[in-house]
């Protein structure tokens, strides 16, 4: 993670707050973040707190109605504006604009993780530049002569590699991730996270690259570079990889790569029982397939699945704890909400698989 001051952000999300398209808001302000976070802009929840509204937990990041309201009643000036939504296809929402336009003519530089690149906007750009600050976009594509194509190297790293993957996309992959790498941090266990998408850039984390950004040819390369690096760098026990999208979501299927040219270890499944189709596709019927067909694909593409993380959306409180535990009894592998106390869990079961891996390596390889 960074080590140098922060400097301060903004985050837009517009009218978008309590949708799965502010997860990168919902990233920053949960934490970690490469910005010291000053305050949310979204008119429908002005004058809320964003933990609060988030998870209940007042986090002291004030909601404002716009840029010029923030600006009006803080002392602070922040550094950049931090466009804090992931929209499909990478649209930029026109409230969104607006306040981009309102912060470049403030001086704050604009920092944007949606396909459309600001620097190709003439206005955006002529604004910041005329105002000092600059145009960060973090999905615009590296040539291709700085791209790593896959050698088959990360195959004998020694780390556990464990892949966070999905039943669907906007699931709490991430999230996760970044949870039970600081739960098994504190577990006393040498643990890297490795980001694959905007949130991971923007919360800091130091290894990674975004999958969504790289061509085809270059993406298992990609994802070998960043675990040799994070390996070469940090020498870790366990290197935990976020996914993107989901094996079956028709709208991106994604997710092999990390399985077989990560040379996954295992495997974390991330489900949200609660939801019937994949997001944003209820009216074609594209319905998310059976969770104990998506571990059965995972062992097929060479992997295997040590638990089953949950995601309670689109459920109801009182009828969580049962669904958990019926599909724990259908599936016979642990079943555990990452948010709700299931941390320890996890870490217990990367102990066991550390432990597992000690006892069958040669005893001349062995940590």
């Amino acid at each position: 993670m960074l080590d140098a001051p922060q400097e301060t952000a903004i985050l837009l999300t517009n009218g978008l707050f309590e949708t799965v398209f502010a997860k990168t808001t919902h990233g920053l302000v949960r934490g970690p973040s490469r910005y010291r976070i000053l305050g949310v802009i979204d008119a429908d929840h002005s004058g809320r707190d964003a933990g609060e509204l988030l998870d209940g937990q007042h986090r002291d990041i004030p909601i404002f109605a716009t840029v010029g309201d923030f600006l009006t009643v803080t002392e602070t000036r922040p550094d950049v504006c931090v466009v804090g939504v992931a929209t499909i296809g990478g649209v930029l929402p026109p409230a969104v604009y607006t306040a981009l336009v309102q912060a470049a003519e403030n001086g704050m530089s604009l920092v944007n993780g949606l396909h459309r690149l600001l620097g190709d906007d003439p206005k955006l750009r002529d604004l910041t530049e005329a105002n000092g600050g600059q145009i960060i976009d973090i999905r615009k594509p590296r040539p291709t002569s700085e791209l790593r194509f896959w050698s088959g190297e990360v195959l004998a790293q020694p780390a556990l590699r464990i892949p966070v993957i999905g039943t669907d996309c906007a699931i709490g992959k991430r999230t996760t991730t970044a949870l039970l790498r600081g739960a098994c941090r504190d577990a006393g266990i040498k643990a890297e996270m490795v980001y694959t998408g905007q949130t991971g850039w923007l919360q800091g984390f130091d290894h990674g690259f975004i999958f969504d950004s790289t061509p085809n040819d270059f993406v298992s390369g990609e994802l070998e570079r960043a675990i040799l690096e994070c390996q070469r760098a940090t020498d870790p026990e366990v290197i935990l990889i976020e996914g993107q999208a989901a094996l079956r979501n028709p709208s991106g299927p994604c997710g092999s790569e990390l399985l077989i040219s990560g040379g996954a270890s295992g495997v974390i499944l991330q489900h949200a029982p609660g939801r019937r189709y994949f997001e944003d596709y209820d009216e074609l019927g594209l319905e998310i397939p059976p969770i104990a067909e998506e571990i059965e694909l995972i062992r097929l593409l060479g992997s295997e699945v040590w638990a089953v993380t949950l995601n309670d959306h689109e459920m109801e409180t009182s009828s969580f704890e049962s669904t958990r535990t019926a599909l724990e009894d259908e599936l016979g592998i642990p079943v555990l909400h990452p948010l709700k106390g299931g941390m320890p869990g996890l870490v217990n079961i990367v102990r066991e698989q550390l432990a597992k891996r000690k006892t069958t390596e040669p005893a001349e390889t062995a940590r």
